[in-house]
């Protein structure tokens, strides 16, 4: 059966649906990669979205709003369908599994959400509301893909286990230790043919631990 929802979310940012929102985001996030979240003002922000103060205030009640919101805004992008395609087959699975992975590398490789995670570790200590905003969507994804093996395991397709701890373990076969080299800045974004083959591999890998196995051919039938 699917695994049950989890109550209490964190606490995300506050929507930045118009236009004037999200002018002051996109002026603020370049304003805090150029110069830092601490030496930002925000009089640059509002100079650089080419609005009032007054204007900015009425948008964010403060420079941290503003930080969720840029935050927010780009870990949104990041988000997979909460839900995925019930499979029907360790076909299906393996299919879908490798366009998750695919998608998520591609996604979270970019170098405006590298720099996302970067000013938000760097920001999370004094701001936990920061650390909570990233996680919200981190826990999005996390979720489905929960969700879309514990289905996998009501087919028969996978054997029975903690579907949480097999979500997890299939990021770590999918990142290695890419996800913190990128963070470092010691590797480059993978290429499209790179991002495929770490996608297949990482099915690979956790279906041969994880399918179930088919039933033996010409078994007798024991009614």
């Amino acid at each position: 059966m699917p695994r049950p929802k989890k109550a209490g979310r964190p606490m995300a940012a506050p929507a930045a649906e118009s236009p004037l929102c999200s002018r002051i985001i996109g002026a603020a996030f370049e304003a805090f990669m150029e110069n830092g979240y601490a030496e930002t003002s925000t009089l640059e922000i509002a100079t650089r979205a080419k609005v009032s103060k007054r204007d900015l205030y009425a948008a964010f009640p403060n420079k941290q709003a503003v930080l969720l919101a840029c935050i927010a805004s780009r870990a949104a992008r990041m988000r997979l369908a909460p839900d995925l395609p019930a499979p029907e087959s360790r076909e299906s699975l393996a299919a879908t599994l490798r366009s998750l992975a695919a998608t998520v590398v591609r996604e979270a490789c970019q170098p405006a959400v590298m720099a996302m995670h970067r000013l938000a570790i760097s920001e999370a200590e004094r701001s936990p509301d920061v650390a909570k905003t990233l996680e919200a969507s981190r826990t999005v994804n996390r979720d489905a893909l929960a969700d879309l093996l514990a289905a996998a395991q009501a087919a028969g397709i996978l054997r029975p286990g903690d579907a949480q701890q097999m979500m997890e373990q299939f990021f770590a076969l999918l990142w290695g230790d890419l996800l913190l080299k990128r963070l470092l800045g010691v590797a480059a974004a993978p290429k499209p043919a790179e991002i495929e083959r770490r996608a297949r591999a990482a099915v690979e890998s956790f279906l041969a631990l994880h399918a179930a196995r088919p039933a033996a051919a010409g078994a007798a039938d024991p009614s």
